[in-house]
């Protein structure tokens, strides 16, 4: 799935905090969205598995929200909405593509990394690919259940975040070939800092 649906869904973990610790909701928004985005950051040091957890990241955020439920705070908060938002991340990551630079021609049997397993997870391709439509209308989802209770600030943030979203699906197949164009484009020693999937027509 596309980044901006997982920030999206993360800051939806929010959403019962809004409800139930209304005080706590800005901390919990925010923990929402990184740590939707945070398992990104991997993108080019072993994508959907360097900091993707299918399995431990779950694990760690049920005591995380135990916790939170317990003694509500902003650090217990930010940490179990955090925690959860990397889970969702990680394990939804399954639903969607492979790793390959088209995923919409399904090639990958790599959808995310379980380091409990030691293998890879196989893509279920529930969403065909980041950037599919069907990968949009999840953000939308998350974007309309945010806006119907969240404040103008969270609000704001969905939507341009949906924004971006909607202009990353209209040129996501032309992306792949611009890629390819510029790795050729690369100095041979740079290649190496490549991922493998920009690689594999060099």
């Amino acid at each position: 799935m596309m980044a901006t649906t997982h920030a999206l869904w993360g800051m939806a973990v929010a959403l019962p905090v809004l409800a139930s610790e209304p005080t706590l909701a800005p901390v919990a928004f925010g923990a929402g969205l990184a740590g939707g985005l945070l398992p990104d950051l991997d993108l080019y040091a072993g994508h959907r598995k360097t900091l993707h957890y299918p399995v431990y990241a779950p694990l760690a955020a049920v005591p995380a929200v135990t916790l939170a439920i317990a003694t509500p705070s902003t650090v217990t908060v930010g940490i179990a909405v955090g925690l959860t938002a990397m889970a969702l991340h990680a394990v939804t990551d399954a639903a969607g593509g492979g790793l390959e630079l088209r995923p919409w021609l399904a090639d990958s049997d790599r959808a995310v990394y379980s380091h409990y397993h030691g293998r890879w997870i196989r893509p279920r391709r529930w969403v065909r690919y980041d950037g599919a439509p069907e990968d949009l209308a999840v953000a939308g989802i998350a974007t309309v259940s945010l806006a119907a209770v969240a404040g103008s600030a969270v609000t704001a943030v969905a939507v341009a975040l949906l924004a971006v979203s909607a202009v990353y699906v209209l040129v996501r197949k032309s992306l792949a070939t611009l890629a390819e164009h510029l790795v050729g484009l690369l100095p041979t020693p740079v290649l190496s800092y490549v991922p493998e999937r920009y690689r594999e027509s060099q």
